[in-house]
């Protein structure tokens, strides 16, 4: 039977002590009590022969830049300012210490990812393909659309195929436009593209034999009810599969293939905001950022004095 936490040796008792606390009162699950043991054993090799009772903030910070020459990420690093910050909290609850000297400090910030988002010529070659079957038309459908308007997964399955008082979401009759709900029940109309709007009008041709006859959805399921979050995301997967994308393709990848490509044409962010629905410039920015990571490329492909020897 493998060690709690707490029974690990290597650790001084007052640290043993906190984590039996933290096992029994906090109930915390056995993977956090062994990151926690783990962030304090780590503390005491950094610093010994040092005892943990004896340590300052100035301590701690280089117990901070240890583990960031084992190359810890951000994250495990917060971690383990959240363990010894919670252990000397405890310390000075038992009189043992009078102030916590990891009080206060945070832990690097983690580098912002930005979105992923396809090529257009692959984008096009997703989307576009020979729908014969009912349920062939219905993906291609979703996928024109999700890449046309940029717009959310849930957005997506929650489009009505015809206006209703308790409707989310649906398109206009000419299927030119969509209105949607996105965040905060905020509700905007999108533009739909001509091959969107060709390819949701092939489905509506056929929809009715898979769709239930009181079925409001604009895209069902084998059930003939409203498809699924799940159902989309498999269905894409496996059209991006098919075409042999090594990267993991998703709806929200759509979704910023959708913003990253009108920006590169347009040049307009605020009108991509518009449309995405961003209550924010902030959040929209970030496509400003793949549209450079793209006009690099281009330079270092096209730049004589760019190209490397």
């Amino acid at each position: 039977m493998p060690l709690l936490a707490h029974e690990r040796p290597g650790l001084p008792e007052s640290a043993r002590g906190f984590l039996q606390m933290l096992a029994h009162e906090r109930h915390l699950s056995a993977r956090t009590l062994a990151m926690y043991a783990l962030a304090l054993k780590e503390l005491l090799q950094a610093l010994q022969p040092l005892a943990l009772e004896q340590l300052n903030s100035g301590h701690i910070r280089r117990g901070v830049a240890h583990l960031q020459r084992k190359q810890q990420s951000p994250r495990s690093i917060a971690i383990a300012l959240a363990a010894w910050r919670g252990y000397y909290r405890w310390l000075a609850r038992q009189g043992v210490v009078q102030t916590n000297p990891a009080q206060g400090l945070r832990a690097p910030r983690a580098a912002k990812l930005l979105p992923k988002a396809l090529a257009p010529d692959t984008a096009s070659q997703l989307v576009e393909f020979a729908a014969e079957t009912p349920a062939q038309k219905r993906d291609r459908a979703m996928f024109e659309l999700l890449y046309s308007s940029g717009l959310r997964l849930s957005e997506l399955i929650h489009l009505d195929w015809h206006p209703g008082a308790s409707a989310l979401g649906w398109l206009s009759e000419d299927l030119r436009e969509a209105v949607v709900t996105g965040k905060g029940q905020k509700r905007r109309v999108v533009p739909v593209g001509t091959r969107a709007s060709q390819a949701i009008q092939e489905w509506l041709s056929v929809r009715s034999e898979l769709a239930q006859a009181d079925e409001p959805a604009l895209f069902v399921g084998a059930r003939g009810q409203r498809i699924s979050a799940g159902v989309v995301q498999r269905l894409l997967k496996q059209r991006a599969a098919q075409q042999g994308l090594a990267t993991g393709v998703h709806p929200h990848m759509l979704r910023h293939s959708f913003a990253s490509h009108v920006l590169q044409s347009s040049g307009d962010l605020r009108a991509v905001q518009e449309m995405l629905g961003h209550a924010s410039i902030a959040t929209t920015q970030v496509y400003t950022k793949l549209d450079f990571q793209h006009l690099a490329k281009v330079y270092d492909a096209a730049h004589p004095r760019a190209r490397k020897k």
